[in-house]
């Protein structure tokens, strides 16, 4: 039988709604056990949330991002691919004309750094790679673009292990 990976969390919201729609909070807590992290939360500001929290949108760009990130960091260890540094500014949109309203597409836009004398196109493939085995990208109905800027880092020759 093939192994499970099963994920939890428990979210907590307490207000009225009989104040009406303007008025009810939108602010709720989602705990994430074992640790217990709690997340404050709230609705996007266009939807009267409180714009100094998170909201889910957010949270569900993040976990692309963060998902594309440690699946290409898993894939480049395993081939030796010596990565420095990655940073992604990613974006996501959600027109509020189409319905059901979603999330439709997701850019993820990784800055990438490698040793000295790494394969560019290797790195290249494996950013693909990564996508196509992130396990959040393959559960979002959205699309989801990745737009890679790959460098070498300045100093640091291929195989240089970091402490």
């Amino acid at each position: 039988m093939a192994r499970m990976h099963r994920y939890e969390s428990h979210l907590v919201w307490q207000g009225s709604t009989g104040v009406g729609y303007a008025g009810y909070p939108r602010e709720h807590r989602v705990l994430t056990p074992p640790s217990g992290t709690e997340l404050r939360l709230s609705a996007d500001p266009a939807f009267r949330g409180d714009p100094a929290l998170p909201n889910p949108e957010q949270l569900l760009l993040a976990a692309a991002s963060s998902c594309q990130l440690l699946s290409f960091l898993a894939l480049a260890a395993l081939a030796g691919v010596d990565v420095v540094a990655y940073e992604d500014d990613a974006e996501a949109v959600m027109p509020e004309d189409q319905t059901p309203v979603r999330i439709t597409r997701i850019v993820l836009r990784p800055q990438i750094v490698v040793a000295a004398g790494v394969d560019i196109d290797q790195v290249r493939q494996l950013v693909s790679q990564a996508h196509d085995t992130c396990y959040v990208a393959n559960t979002l109905n959205a699309e989801v673009v990745i737009e890679p800027a790959i460098e070498h880092a300045a100093h640091i020759p291929a195989g240089t292990v970091r402490s």
